[in-house]
C-alpha cells in the first residue's frame, strides 16, 4: 500500500493487476518532452491524464486528453492538462502525467465496490455511459463475488445485448470481463476495513479473446 495510504490511478492499477485485472500499457510523465518520449515509445494514439490522489473526477477539470496522434498534441496535453489541475487543485499533489495507451473495444462498464453500513462491501455492475446515468442500468450483490456469479450480474444488464453481440454485431470477451469483476471483489476484500470505495470507470471489454482493460481506477482508503 502507499506509505500515506493514498492511492493515485496507476498506483491503484498496480494492486488491481495483482489480483488479476489488466490496464492499458501506461508511464507516468514528468515533463512534456518525457510525455512526448513515452507516447512514441507505447505508440499513438494515447490518452494523457493528471496523475494525482487528490483529484478523484479528473475529467471535470480538463485534466483527462484522448486521442492524441503527434508530439505536438502530447506536449499540448502535457501543459493543459498541468496548468488546469494547478488552477483547479491548488493543494493537490501532482505526481506527473500519465500517458496512456488509447484502447478501443466494445463495450465499456462501471464497476465499483462500496461499503454497506448493514451488510458490509458490496460490488456494483454496470454498463457505462447513457446506461448507468439515464436508464439506471446496474446491479447489485454482496462481496465476494466469483465469476459465475459475474455472469449472472451481467446478463441480468439491460446493456447486456451490446457484450453478446447485438444484431451479428461482433461479441465482447465475456469470460474475461467476469474474470476481471471477479479479481476485482478479491482486491475488495483483501483491503478489507481499510476500503472505503473502489472503483474502475470505464473497464473496456474488447473482442472475444482479447481481454478487459480498465481504463481508469480509483480507490480510496480510510485515514490512518
Amino acid at each position: 500500500l502507499p506509505i500515506d495510504n493514498k492511492f493515485d490511478e496507476y498506483q491503484a492499477k498496480n494492486l488491481l493487476a495483482k489480483f488479476g485485472l489488466s490496464a492499458p500499457t501506461e508511464l507516468i510523465a514528468k515533463t512534456a518532452n518525457e510525455a512526448v518520449i513515452h507516447a512514441q515509445s507505447i505508440g499513438f494514439p494515447v490518452v494523457l491524464k493528471i496523475l494525482s490522489p487528490d483529484i478523484l473526477h479528473k475529467t471535470e477539470i480538463g485534466g483527462v486528453k484522448l486521442n492524441l496522434n503527434n508530439a505536438i498534441d502530447v506536449t499540448t496535453a502535457f501543459e493543459t492538462i498541468s496548468s488546469s489541475a494547478a488552477v483547479s487543485f491548488p493543494y493537490a499533489e501532482c505526481r506527473g502525467v500519465l500517458v496512456q495507451k488509447m484502447e478501443k473495444g466494445i463495450c465499456e462498464l462501471i464497476v465499483g465496490v462500496t461499503r454497506d453500513p448493514i451488510f458490509g462491501l458490496a460490488i456494483t455492475v454496470g454498463v457505462s455511459g447513457i446506461f448507468t446515468e439515464i436508464l439506471q442500468d446496474a446491479v447489485h450483490r454482496l462481496l465476494p463475488v466469483d465469476e459465475s456469479i459475474a455472469l449472472e450480474m451481467l446478463q441480468e444488464l439491460k446493456g447486456f445485448p451490446l457484450l453478446a453481440g447485438f444484431r451479428k454485431s461482433v461479441a465482447g470477451d465475456i469470460d474475461s470481463a467476469c474474470h476481471a469483476i471477479a479479481a476485482i471483489s478479491c482486491c475488495a476484500l483483501a483491503l478489507d476495513e481499510s476500503l472505503v470505495e473502489l472503483e474502475i470507470n470505464p473497464m473496456l471489454v474488447k473482442k472475444i479473446g482479447l481481454g478487459t482493460v480498465a481504463l481508469d481506477a480509483l480507490i480510496v482508503l480510510k485515514d490512518q
